[in-house]
């Protein structure tokens, strides 16, 4: 009995949690250190310092205060380090997860499961480690190389200094953190298409994920040979791009408080399509979402949710989870027995995972809202709501109200975002390792729906 409890504190759950725990300590204490901040600065108080170092490493990009005047490069540095190392871990726990799982199931289950993956070796997570750590520097050096060309053109700044602002916002894009080294974040490139390109070119090959570009690579592009899960992520992004492009187009053209004061229309349209990308889940913003109307404010806060792809860098209830749900109502519509996608058919218990997801993400919102505007009595609903679920998808788009929040509120906002980055990993580990038969079936009962 005691070896069970001694070895209960080894679950994956308890680990991922404690680990992210004490990074995010010694994260503030380095940002609490006086050579982290700037000397424009009078310094900062514990509740900046854990708020910014819990932003960071999950990689949700809200802050308090300015990182461009308020750290140092040292401060910078810690920060960008925390962002790798969010990104970084949380897409190689995701990954390894997906092994585990792999060795649950039954010998004829895991063989069809690893067909349909397209896995020839589920085993050998020093491989799987060192294939994403390959895969983390390669994109990032090349986005790294790119934007540093793009800043060092564009700017009066030296060639160090435009190498460290290329290298951050690479880094910081390809992690979908959002944290800028700009005061205005991208506001001032918003017309400047060969920064936003590379930004968001990162932004969405690292909201993928992993096992998505394992696959295409591996199959040679081949849609035939894709899984289902590939199928679902690449799609279901592909039209969430397209649709909140569009929509972004049409609620914020002539708005003057944002797209309004753009030059031109080739302007408006590229900037409705950076707006459409960040969102899942960046943070990147090119112009003020306080000034936004409460259209495109609606739309932002249904993408932050959403979020981006599973075993990514990516927050949010994830777009296969959305997708499942949607392929769910339709068959209920059609009064179909199973539900199907893509040629194949959804188990029960992946539409239960789906549904238990939805509702907790959901749910976390509608608490950490109810919280929030409790704390901070002095804000907008809508803006609460707002930031929550930036939080919540560990966005980090925000109306302005972040350093407005009380101490409480943003300590408040750092447990959201701690949930929104682990929630939805810890609770796939639960679900995975703590699967078991009932021995018994109840009577069926059919409450009315609706």
């Amino acid at each position: 009995m005691a070896n069970q409890r001694s070895t209960a504190w080894l679950h994956p759950t308890r680990l991922i949690i404690a680990a992210y725990l004490v990074v995010v300590s010694v994260g503030a204490l380095l940002l609490l250190l006086p050579v982290a901040v700037s000397g424009q600065s009078a310094g900062v108080g514990i509740d900046t310092a854990v708020f910014t170092a819990t932003s960071a490493l999950t990689v949700t990009g809200l802050t308090v205060v300015d990182t461009a005047t308020e750290w140092s490069r040292f401060g910078q540095v810690v920060i960008l380090g925390l962002i790798q190392l969010g990104g970084f871990g949380i897409t190689t726990f995701a990954s390894v997860l997906a092994v585990l799982v792999f060795r649950r199931l039954g010998l004829r289950a895991r063989l069809a499961t690893q067909l349909e993956q397209n896995q020839a070796d589920s085993g050998n997570l020093r491989s799987l480690v060192k294939r994403i750590a390959v895969f983390y520097v390669i994109v990032e050096v090349l986005g790294a190389i790119v934007l540093t060309g793009v800043f060092w053109r564009t700017s009066d700044d030296g060639f160090f200094s435009a190498l460290w602002t290329g290298t951050f916002h690479a880094i910081s894009a390809f992690n979908n953190a959002g944290f800028s080294t700009f005061t205005n974040n991208l506001v001032g490139y918003s017309g400047e298409v060969a920064v936003l390109a590379p930004v968001m070119l990162l932004v969405i090959i690292g909201g993928i994920g992993f096992p998505v570009v394992l696959e295409v690579v591996n199959t040679r592009w081949h849609y035939r040979r894709w899984s289902i899960h590939t199928r679902l992520t690449l799609f279901t992004t592909a039209a969430l791009l397209v649709v909140a492009t569009f929509g972004y187009a049409v609620l914020e053209w002539n708005n003057p408080g944002t797209f309004g004061t753009m030059g031109s229309g080739a302007e408006r349209a590229l900037n409705s399509a950076f707006a459409a990308v960040t969102p899942r889940t960046a943070g990147f913003n090119t112009f003020d979402y306080g000034q936004s109307g409460p259209g495109a404010q609606f739309l932002t806060s249904t993408l932050m949710l959403i979020g981006g792809g599973s075993a990514s860098a990516a927050g949010g209830i994830k777009v296969t989870t959305f997708a499942l749900l949607g392929f769910v109502i339709i068959a209920e519509l059609r009064s179909d027995r199973e539900v199907n996608s893509f040629g194949r058919r959804l188990s029960e218990a992946t539409q239960r995972q789906a549904l238990a997801v939805a509702l907790l993400g959901v749910g976390s919102v509608a608490l950490g809202t109810l919280a929030i505007a409790a704390t901070s009595p002095a804000l907008a609903m809508g803006d609460v709501l707002f930031e929550t679920v930036s939080a919540v998808g560990t966005v980090g788009l925000s109306t302005g109200i972040t350093p407005e929040l009380e101490p409480v509120s943003r300590f408040l906002m750092s447990v959201l975002m701690l949930l929104g980055r682990l929630g939805p990993v810890t609770f796939g580990v639960a679900l995975v390792l703590r699967r078991r038969q009932l021995l018994l079936r109840y009577p069926e009962g059919r409450p009315l729906i609706g």
